[in-house]
């Protein structure tokens, strides 16, 4: 946490026992165990605000847009709002926020449409520890238009991108970059506006992946000075949906297919189709509940600055506990960087002898929920040779006792292989 951050922490802040309060989910019981949900990465827990939007809307604002009875001009303000909100939380103007059905989705509607600038021979830059999201969507484009791809490699046992790699990647006729800002599957936070300043200086276009950093880190677009950046609200405790944001100019000119019909304007040039109102009014809630975590602010901007510093400063001794508490166990791994490095508090391990199915199943016996497998990374999990990984995430409402819980039911497992 930066210097700024810490300094604005205020005591004022949500307790994590109030913050529970709001989350019906983790009244659920697995025999004598209250369930302790570790699998945020993959997908967070809802809070009543969010649930409680969406059942509102459905129930007394439900209708399509751009009409002028009443329910149809409340979904349209009500889809404004939300871009406000999301523009707080990315610290963008509304107008450059673009709803779809997911990232994956919104990823490879932008990739056919830079496509069609694109020609054969010119380089595409991905990476090797990558959501396959932020690497698919860019493959599809060597055959429908000839372009070549380089990935960049990253250090098996740091968990780090190899920005050597990085550089000699940006060379010759390199059109985009796609960048995850932090890999779901090991945590590792890069740092992308430095990445984006190398692409700049080539004048090569930048799409950063911020799906698994957006629920830990505020994202500043700003700051980051990319091109396209791309999150999704389920992560962030809101409802399925993806969210895309993008330079004026290049959300007005790039060439995507859309029906003759629809709007030619920003941003709904880019949202194809009718959306879903009721995820988008949740992501508004979602974006509410974590500005609320700080009430009393200014602005919801500033509100969101206090939540996340307050978060992190939480949820990083949880992390640096289990990371030396899993590590410590005989024939378990723990993979990623260690937690005086950048990083999301996310923890992928393995079990010897156990696959990570096994592993994972176990634990759900005892209350604990963590996924398992590649999580669509499945190039990171190939570069680290293993069958798949267990992964633990901390969230808002995550505590100190099932951090503990969730290592002895693993120190279990590890004495019993």
């Amino acid at each position: 946490m930066s210097n700024r951050q810490s300094s604005i922490v205020n005591r004022q802040c949500s307790s994590v026992e109030e913050i529970r309060a709001q989350f019906p989910a983790l009244r659920r019981r697995v025999g004598a165990h209250e369930v302790a949900y570790f699998d945020g990465p993959g997908g967070t827990q809802v809070p009543e605000i969010v649930g409680q939007a969406m059942l509102d809307y459905l129930y007394h604002h439900n209708a399509n847009t751009h009409w002028a009875y009443p329910t149809s001009v409340e979904t349209d303000q009500l889809i404004e709002d939300a871009r406000a909100a999301v523009g707080d939380l990315l610290f963008c103007r509304p107008e450059q926020v673009v709803f779809g059905q997911n990232m994956t989705t919104l990823t490879f509607h932008l990739a056919r449409g830079l496509g069609r600038r694109f020609d054969k021979g010119d380089i595409l830059v991905i990476t090797d520890l990558d959501h396959h999201a932020n690497r698919a969507p860019w493959e599809t484009l060597v055959a429908e238009r000839g372009v070549t791809i380089r990935s960049v490699r990253f250090d098996r046992r740091s968990g780090e991108l190899d920005w050597k790699g990085l550089d000699r990647a940006l060379e010759g006729r390199v059109r985009l970059l796609a960048i995850g800002a932090a890999s779901n599957a090991l945590g590792t936070i890069t740092d992308v506006g430095a990445v984006c300043r190398m692409a700049r200086e080539r004048g090569v276009l930048s799409f950063v992946d911020a799906v698994h950093f957006a629920p830990h880190q505020l994202v500043d677009v700003k700051q980051i000075a990319c091109d396209f950046l791309a999150c999704s609200p389920y992560k962030f405790y809101g409802p399925h949906l993806g969210v895309m944001w993008g330079r004026g100019v290049l959300l007005e000119e790039v060439p995507v297919p859309k029906l003759e019909p629809a709007p030619d304007a920003v941003p709904e040039r880019l949202e194809s189709g009718t959306l879903s109102h009721e995820a988008i009014v949740g992501t508004r809630a979602a974006v509410d509940f974590l500005a609320g975590i700080a009430p009393g602010r200014a602005s919801r901007r500033e509100a969101l600055e206090h939540a996340y510093a307050e978060l992190h400063r939480r949820s990083a001794p949880q992390f640096e506990r289990l990371w030396s508490g899993l590590r410590a166990l005989p024939g378990v791994r723990v993979y990623g960087p260690p937690p005086d490095r950048d990083r999301t508090p996310t923890l992928a391990f393995t079990v010897e002898g156990k696959t990570s199915k096994a592993v994972a199943r176990e634990l759900a016996t005892a209350g604990l929920f963590l996924s398992h497998g590649d999580f669509y990374a499945a190039t990171v999990v190939q570069r680290l040779k293993v069958e798949g990984l267990v992964r633990a995430g901390c969230a808002c409402y995550t505590t100190n006792e099932e951090v503990e819980r969730l290592i002895e039911a693993v120190r279990e497992l590890s004495i019993n292989h």
